[in-house]
C-alpha cells in the first residue's frame, strides 16, 4: 500500500489516542522507520501489523480500529492534497459512490502501481442503493463500513448502512438507505 495509508493510520491514533499509543504501535507491528513517506508503496504487511497492533493497544477489535480509520479517512484526503480531486467526483453521496472507480483512475495517475479496490453501485429504489465491493486485499470490507459513515456525514445525509455478504472478505455488497425523519424524530 501507498505510505499515505499508514500516515492516516498514524494520524488517526495521534489525533484520538495521542503520540505515544502511537510510539507503542509502531514498535508493536515492528515499524523502525521515523515515518511513512506519502507517495512510496509498502508492503500491505505492514498495514496489517498496525491494524492488529492498534487493535491490542487500543483494546478495539480489527474491524473496529479499520471501521474508525474508514471514517477517518474520508476527512484525512481531503486534508492531504486531494480535496479538488475529491470534490470533481460528485455533489451528493450516489453521485460520488458512483464515481468511486473514477476517482481511484485519477489517483493512480500518480500513484503507479496503485492497486485499487473497485465499487459498483447499483440504484435500487429512490433512496436506496447497493455498493457491490471487490479487492485483492482480504480483510478491509470494515474499513469501507466506515468510508461510507463518513461520506454520509460529508454529504450531509443520514443513512442505514447493512453489509448484506462479504463482511470479512475481498468482496461485499453494502445496502444504504437514506433515512428520512419527520420533524418530530429530529
Amino acid at each position: 500500500m501507498y505510505g499515505l495509508v499508514n500516515k492516516a493510520i498514524e494520524g488517526l491514533v495521534r489525533q484520538q489516542f495521542g503520540d505515544s499509543a502511537w510510539a507503542r504501535i509502531k514498535e508493536q507491528a515492528g515499524w523502525t522507520g521515523a515515518h511513512f513517506v506519502s507517495m512510496d508503496t509498502y508492503d500491505d504487511e505492514i498495514t496489517y501489523r498496525l491494524v492488529d497492533a492498534a487493535s491490542a493497544e487500543l483494546g478495539l477489535s480489527p474491524e473496529q480500529v479499520l471501521e474508525a480509520f474508514g471514517d477517518y479517512w474520508t476527512t484525512y484526503t481531503m486534508e492531504a492534497g486531494y480535496r479538488d480531486t475529491l470534490r470533481m467526483m460528485g455533489d451528493t453521496l450516489p453521485e460520488f459512490l458512483g464515481n468511486l472507480d473514477v476517482l481511484h483512475m485519477r489517483v493512480g495517475t500518480s500513484m503507479p502501481g496503485l492497486i485499487p479496490a473497485s465499487f459498483a453501485l447499483e440504484d435500487v429504489d429512490d433512496g436506496e442503493w447497493l455498493l457491490h465491493y471487490t479487492s485483492e486485499r482480504v480483510g478491509l470490507t470494515p474499513m469501507v463500513i466506515g468510508l461510507l459513515r463518513g461520506l454520509a456525514r460529508r454529504f450531509e445525509e443520514d443513512v442505514e448502512l447493512e453489509a448484506l455478504e462479504g463482511r470479512g472478505e475481498a468482496t461485499a455488497t453494502f445496502r444504504i438507505r437514506r433515512v428520512v425523519r419527520s420533524a418530530g424524530n429530529d
